[in-house]
């Protein structure tokens, strides 16, 4: 198998790009080291081809390693044959794979395995040849008492089910059987018992839809309703189409010999063929189900994690409740924690002049512009209560109300414990909270990407791949906004290119102990972190205000005399970065050589020139500065307020394969429906919308009992 060939005919890339990326992930390379520092090699492939190449390398990798298993099995069997061989070569997938292995592989004890051990192979082969002899006589040759053979009957019954099995077990049948499946099957769904009332599920209680257009949501609705014992699911194609195909391979003759051979391939089928077609069937529904919701989720979660940090703002996290009243925690620009407290304004308290007076009171003393709201348990009351704080205060402050998803998990972290020692876990989570409006990326590294709750039924992904996806996910986030090293938390560092959760904590004990980093270079002095390591990691760690300014930016160590040579070509220095004109001066220059000439002098690649001249022009920049803020409010609009024909500005929360939801300020989030997008034909929602994207939205439907809102953003599109 040419793998290159094959990856690259997948990926639309160039085979050097391929051959290249592969070599460098050989060599125990990062994906966000090669997708930032090797572009010149690769052809500049991002983040998100190099991955997909990584995963189908490994798949393709996997798939040779399995047919080799498969053919040395055969092998041993003393069974292999050119034939074999060449199917074996063909095969593109595992599943094709175990299908040519199906024939040799053991088996748990079958009714065709019991009748071999009672000596009845011949009788199958006689049989099966579809002869003019008399199969009962035959078979009376194979009576035995002590084989458990009573009668003639008895041993042509054995025979059926080794030919059954043998017609059961032929690849090729599987495959065009299996193409007939995936072309004319429907799936189907039912009440799994008649006594159900209604539920989430009610739309499925009757429910057919082909397999090659059921939506991928409806899969995933479809599974979990029958693991809730709520739906009986199944797979129906015709019966009599696919029984006369497998009639048409295996019935070669018009005698009472074939007319068995009929009965056989009916029981193949509706015994061993169709389970087990369905089966497959329904496995690649899910999988591909799971592979389009983890790609919706890993969407989410990037646009979540790359939301503009709220930067300079004296930040009051509220984390709301009933009973327990609301935590409050007041933390400074930086995240640090300054003060906290619990009030009391909701029900079945209603201590709203008491909570009001406190918060004002720390808002005043410690300066607060910014309150965060988590959006769980009476967080719409809470709302409520700060837009009335906000509209009595005489200075400006302004709320916002986030994703409090994965802060309980977080809180009751060891991370949180080591962080927060003396405080309760409901104290952490109104830090957390606070601190996810000053900076998404920095706090959510802190939980599990699973629990941050951007997904669509998330927990019936599997386990591992989920986790992998969303990893790189967060990983490559983090290394595209860089990382100041005397800052970050461990988790933050540990999601850098190329250091694990160990060297991350041996960093922050080198810091500790040293009173934080002055270059780069010092990075080597941290316990396990060798050069290799160094290579991948320095590009993405930051040095603000150390003793060299380029390493405030992503230009990486090994470039440094380059861009020291390119400072000297604009008659600057290192210590010019921070200078007025010093972008002027360098995109002069470049202009004046022109980019390619000016490569060739500096020795390097055209791709690291402009990288280059985006760092030394803005320094310590942040690329999330640049993409459309949050959306602050100040007061909060209550869904009897509401009435179709509306319009609105609201922030994207989720995005899924069937629409967005949208907050627009009610407690309850808006459904856009896909339909409702564009004018255009939308197929990805992703393509539209992103989550943070403010945009502009029309009620077309309420249902204020159900509290459902229906928006369109037909003619409106996102704010500006």
């Amino acid at each position: 198998m040419d793998l290159i060939k094959i990856i690259s005919e997948e990926l639309k890339i160039k085979p050097t790009q391929t051959d290249a990326a592969v070599k460098l992930l050989d060599e125990g390379n990062t994906i966000p080291f090669i997708a930032r520092y090797r572009k010149e090699v690769t052809g500049s492939l991002d983040d998100q081809q190099l991955r997909e190449l990584s995963d189908r390398l490994t798949y393709l990798r996997n798939l040779e390693k399995r047919k080799e298993e498969v053919r040395a099995a055969i092998e041993a069997l003393g069974k292999l044959t050119d034939e074999i061989m060449n199917d074996l070569s063909e095969a593109s997938t595992l599943a094709a794979v175990e299908d040519i292995y199906r024939p040799y592989k053991p088996k748990k004890k079958t009714r065709a395995g019991i009748a071999k051990e009672k000596g009845l192979d011949p009788l199958a082969e006689f049989i099966f040849a579809q002869g003019k002899g008399d199969p009962y006589a035959e078979a009376e040759k194979y009576i035995s008492e002590e084989k458990g053979v009573a009668t003639a009957e008895d041993a042509v019954a054995g025979a059926l089910d080794i030919i059954a099995e043998s017609i059961s077990d032929d690849p090729e049948t599987r495959r065009i059987l299996g193409g007939l499946y995936d072309r004319t099957a429907l799936i189907v769904s039912a009440k799994a018992k008649e006594d159900i009332e209604d539920s989430v599920y009610e739309n499925y209680y009757d429910y057919r839809e082909p397999v090659q257009k059921i939506p991928t949501h409806r899969v995933l609705a479809i599974d979990r309703g029958e693991r809730d014992g709520v739906l009986k699911v199944s797979v129906e194609v015709d019966a009599d189409n696919m029984l006369a195909t497998i009639r048409s391979r295996v019935v070669t003759a018009n005698s009472k010999n074939a007319e068995l051979v009929e009965n056989a391939a009916e029981d193949a089928y509706k015994r061993l063929i169709h389970p087990s077609i369905e089966r497959r069937v329904r496995n690649d529904l899910t999988e591909k189900a799971c592979t389009a919701a983890i790609k919706v989720f890993g969407g989410n979660l990037r646009q979540l994690l790359m939301q503009p940090p709220v930067k300079g703002m004296v930040t009051m996290g509220l984390d709301p409740a009933y009973r327990t009243g609301c935590k409050i925690s007041v933390v400074d620009a930086a995240g640090k924690v300054l003060d906290k407290t619990v009030v009391y304004p909701t029900p079945p308290h209603n201590k709203t002049e008491e909570a009001k007076r406190k918060l004002t009171a720390l808002i005043k003393k410690y300066g607060v512009t910014a309150i965060s709201i988590g959006n769980g348990t009476a967080s719409h009351e809470s709302e409520v209560f700060v837009a009335e704080l906000i509209h009595d205060l005489d200075t400006p402050v302004s709320y916002m109300v986030v994703s409090e998803a994965g802060a309980s998990v977080y809180s009751a972290s060891k991370l949180a414990q080591e962080e927060f020692p003396d405080f309760d876990v409901t104290e952490r989570s109104a830090v957390s909270i606070a601190r996810r409006l000053q900076d998404p990326l920095a706090e959510l590294v802190k939980i599990d990407p699973k629990a941050i709750g951007v997904g669509q039924y998330q927990h019936d992904m599997p386990p591992a791949k989920l986790s992998e996806a969303l990893g790189g996910v967060v990983e490559s986030c983090v290394n595209t906004v860089g990382v100041d090293v005397n800052t970050a938390s461990a988790a933050l560092l540990s999601y850098v290119a190329g250091i694990n959760p160990g060297i991350a904590k041996n960093i922050i004990s080198y810091r500790e102990e040293n009173g934080g980093f002055r270059e780069r270079k010092e990075l080597l002095k941290v316990s396990k972190l060798g050069k290799k390591t160094f290579e991948q990691c320095a590009g993405f760690l930051r040095v603000p205000g150390g003793s060299e300014p380029l390493d405030n930016t992503a230009v990486h160590p090994e470039s440094y005399e380059a861009a020291r040579k390119l400072l000297g070509l604009c008659g600057l220095t290192e210590d010019d970065l921070s200078q007025k004109d010093t972008a002027e001066r360098i995109k002069d220059k470049l202009r004046e050589l022109g980019r390619s000439k000016a490569a060739e002098q500096l020795g390097i690649g055209v791709s690291t020139l402009a990288d280059m001249e985006t760092e030394l022009t803005k320094p310590g920049r942040d690329p999330r500065d640049e993409l459309p803020k949050p959306m602050l409010r100040t007061d909060v609009v209550d869904i009897n307020s509401l009435k179709e024909g509306m319009e609105l500005k609201g922030t994207v929360r989720n995005v899924t394969d069937f629409g967005a939801f949208v907050d627009i300020g009610v407690h309850q989030d808006g459904l856009v429906h896909i339909s409702q997008m564009s004018d255009k034909y939308v197929s990805d929602p992703l393509s539209v919308v992103k989550v943070g994207d403010i945009v502009n939205v029309r009620i077309i439907g309420l249902d204020i009992k159900k509290k459902r809102i229906s928006l369109s953003m037909k003619g409106l599109g996102k704010a500006k």
